[in-house]
């Protein structure tokens, strides 16, 4: 084995918090790799217009005026990159703002052109670790009683055979402990600085490092090796075993789909979206159809702020699609309300457990954390962390190795492999039954994990559980009218139903109420008639928007995810809208829970 040596890192009080500190800086803002805060500032902003407007379909200086009016006044200028698998527009700007000046920019690019769906800046993420000194000792936090994952036993019944998991991070290397279980995956890194390859996008997943010189990462960050994340974090899912060699991955059996959106200083949120998107078999422009895709993917990446919607369709296009989204809570030991996507709706957010079973003190915490998983804390031995595959170039590849790393980015493999376990054992589970599935099969904390969900994940528990679920009965529900106010939403109370309804005029409306527990994510589906466009809208009881998807095209799908990270049961109201086309149409809604 190969001794792969990294200096201990300083970081300090994040807004983009991804990696786990191993001190305070008192200086400028900085990850935990040593790098500038990547949401301090960005220099793309995402912008999507409604269906219809001439923008939309036929982006230009002219149809997007009001737009470059805002730019211009805060001195910068902006240019069009390209649409994003959302039917957004990425647009560049001319030079770094700062996140919130971005953020107040496309606020007022909203206000003033009502044909503005939403507008938002393009955030950059980083990988979510901390890596120290690697040693191989043991694979503690699969096996140990205390903290471990309790994998030997679930072993003998799946190893994750036939299931595909997405690796949504820095791409791969082909690590003879891993590379068998490699798929062909994709890079979608889209500017040559960040990528680090010579080139955009293309069907190369390989990571050719993502170390970068003192400053290259913005004033007053220091130099940083490659991190070689996407391999630790595949690794732990689907690493060979029973091979005479190396380490064991969780779900060994799975294969792993690799999917660069991760380079130099980290990544876009429009490149991680469209990647999430087509990770699930979804269609991105330009970029050849995914011909295996994911039922689980592994997102160990984020920053701060609340959910943008372009990451939040792509989570509902993935979902839609049938994978389970699993994400790392974040790094800054706050909430991780505040930590995206570990805040979006529809993801299973996981915290990150020490050898003690207690919170790892770097792990965020909070309501919309599902369950904790081994991260590790190296501050008192490496060996205390999660060993992976790993390689020991510094900045260009070079060999296989293997390294103790710790973070919630560590964590949230484990759960991607037991998820992979678990649809290996009952490949008919739904998103909603793995999801639940997992928050249920776990123990008790046996040391203090306030807000790191409902326990600690144990693989037996949720392979037996897996292997027992039966497919929830789907009822059939038929509109009854009226329906189109707070009052007389029609009620929907089966945790699966497909309701069978019809719009008369444009001005229609039909409301559906639903009951949703602490805990549980509502998924609504919209397909309606060929010949129609309908918009799917989620209010609170109260009739108060929440969440909403209109897209384009006659006949086209939308769907909206939320969960009620609350205390207590929550009344919601599923709308239905006319968008275009045929005033009079029939539509079916799933709902489900």
């Amino acid at each position: 084995m190969h001794r792969h040596i990294r200096p201990t890192l300083a970081a300090g009080t994040l807004a983009l918090l991804l990696m786990a500190p191993l001190a305070q800086a008192a200086s400028a803002a900085l990850d935990g790799s040593g790098r500038a805060d990547a949401a301090a500032a960005t220099d793309r902003m995402i912008i999507k217009y409604r269906n219809g407007s001439a923008a939309a379909s036929t982006p230009s200086l002219s149809t997007m005026s009001s737009a470059h009016a805002v730019v211009n006044s805060a001195g910068a200028q902006m240019t069009r990159l390209r649409s994003n698998g959302l039917a957004a527009h990425v647009m560049a700007l001319d030079r770094s703002l700062s996140t919130d000046t971005v953020r107040a920019l496309a606020q007022e690019i909203m206000r003033r052109d009502s044909n503005v769906e939403y507008a938002e800046p393009d955030l950059r993420m980083q990988i979510q670790l901390v890596p120290n000194d690697p040693s191989y000792l043991s694979q503690w936090h699969y096996s140990e009683a205390t903290a471990g994952l309790n994998l030997p036993t679930a072993w003998s019944t799946s190893t994750g055979s036939g299931v595909v998991v997405a690796v949504v991070d820095t791409g791969y290397r082909p690590h003879a402990d891993l590379a068998t279980n490699i798929l062909a995956g994709y890079d979608f890194v889209s500017t040559t600085a960040v990528g680090n390859d010579g080139d955009g996008r293309d069907a190369s997943a390989l990571d050719p490092g993502d170390g970068v010189a003192a400053g290259e990462c913005g004033t007053g960050t220091s130099a940083q090796a490659s991190s070689w994340h996407g391999t630790h974090v595949a690794g732990t899912i689907a690493a060979l075993t029973n091979n005479a060699t190396g380490v064991a991955g969780v779900a060994f059996g799975a294969k792993v789909l690799p999917v660069r959106v991760l380079g130099k200083c980290g990544g876009y949120t429009s490149d991680i979206a469209d990647g999430l998107l087509w990770a699930a078999g979804g269609t991105v422009n330009g970029v050849p159809s995914n011909t295996t895709p994911a039922r689980v993917i592994n997102l160990s990446l984020g920053g701060s702020g609340s959910c943008g919607t372009t990451m939040q369709n792509a989570i509902n296009g993935a979902r839609a699609k049938g994978a389970v989204v699993v994400v790392a809570a974040g790094n800054s030991a706050g909430s991780a309300l505040s930590a995206t996507p570990a805040n979006c709706h529809g993801v299973t957010t996981v915290a990150a457990a020490n050898r003690s079973g207690g919170r790892a003190y770097y792990s965020n915490y909070g309501a919309n954390v599902d369950v904790a998983a081994p991260g590790g804390d190296m501050r008192s031995a490496a060996t205390n962390g999660i060993l992976s595959t790993l390689n020991t170039g510094t900045g260009a590849p070079g060999a296989d190795s293997y390294a103790w790393y710790q973070g919630t980015s560590m964590a949230t493999p484990h759960v991607a492999g037991v998820a992979a376990l678990m649809i290996a054992r009952n490949p008919a589970l739904t998103v909603e039954q793995t999801e639940s599935l997992l928050r249920s099969s776990v123990r008790s904390f046996p040391a203090s994990c306030s807000g790191c969900g409902t326990g600690l994940l144990d693989a037996t528990l949720a392979v037996t559980a897996a292997g027992a679920a039966t497919v929830p009965a789907v009822a059939a529900v038929a509109e009854v009218e009226p329906n189109g106010t707070v009052a007389a939403a029609q009620a929907v109370s089966a945790a699966v139903a497909v309701v069978s309804g019809s719009l008369s005029a444009s001005s229609d409306l039909d409301l559906y109420r639903v009951t949703l527990p602490v805990g549980k994510t509502l998924t609504a589906r919209l397909t309606p008639a060929a010949t129609a466009n309908h918009n799917l809208v989620l209010y609170n009881s109260a009739g108060s928007a929440l969440v909403s998807s209109s897209n384009s095209g006659l006949g086209a799908v939308d769907s909206v995810v939320y969960s009620n990270n609350g205390t207590a049961t929550a009344t919601y109201l599923v709308g239905v809208r006319y968008g275009s086309g045929a005033t009079a149409a029939s539509y079916t809604l799933q709902l489900s829970q």
